[in-house]
């Protein structure tokens, strides 16, 4: 795996439509630009990228869970997304985010049997993605559908891949449309 860039952004949410938001929401996005080893070229083997997101999945977990500040286990949401270069393929970002990428996101959060919500597409540099966002330990907590943007302003080249991993703190700002609350969670089967 060759790295070109590896960035981390932090957003905190204080005030929601003038009203405090206690305690504020933190979510951070961590972003890797990788080389892309089958750009340009149709493999059918792409175990290479499968090992790449599993080595992305703890590296981009590590800065993000420092950056926000509090130990995984504490944490809400998750969510990852990959913008492949236009030499690359849906599938590279596929074989990165989807077998083993998950994993070690997992062990650095304590937990989190819910899926990892994903998005991927194909762009050239500044091109942003719309990171979805879901509550780590049950999917059916509607608070925490949510979504953040992911953009690199030179990055993917036509020969790499942005890898991005989002973590927070908390759902969104003054949730009030029902469904399964924080508190509810049986934590068992990831939906409930």
């Amino acid at each position: 795996m060759i790295i070109r860039k590896l960035l981390v952004t932090l957003e905190d949410t204080l005030l929601e439509m003038g009203r405090p938001v206690a305690p504020p929401i933190r979510r951070a996005v961590a972003m890797a630009v990788i080389e892309n080893p089958f750009a340009g070229r149709y493999f059918d083997d792409l175990s290479e990228l499968i090992e790449t997101g599993e080595k992305l999945g703890a590296l981009l977990a590590e800065r993000a869970v420092a950056v926000l500040g509090v130990p995984g286990p504490q944490l809400h949401s998750f969510g990852k997304a990959a913008i492949v270069g236009e030499a690359g393929e849906l599938e590279h970002a596929a074989a990165i985010l989807h077998p083993r990428f998950g994993a070690p996101v997992r062990a650095a959060l304590g937990k989190g049997p819910a899926l990892i919500p994903s998005a991927k597409k194909r762009g050239g540099p500044g091109t942003t993605i719309d990171i979805p966002l879901g509550h780590k330990d049950a999917a059916y907590v509607r608070s925490h559908y949510d979504a953040v943007e992911a953009r690199v302003t030179d990055a993917p080249m036509r020969n790499e891949i942005l890898v991005c991993l989002a973590l927070t703190t908390g759902g969104r700002p003054l949730p009030r449309v029902g469904g399964l609350t924080v508190e509810e969670i049986a934590g068992q089967d990831g939906l409930r």
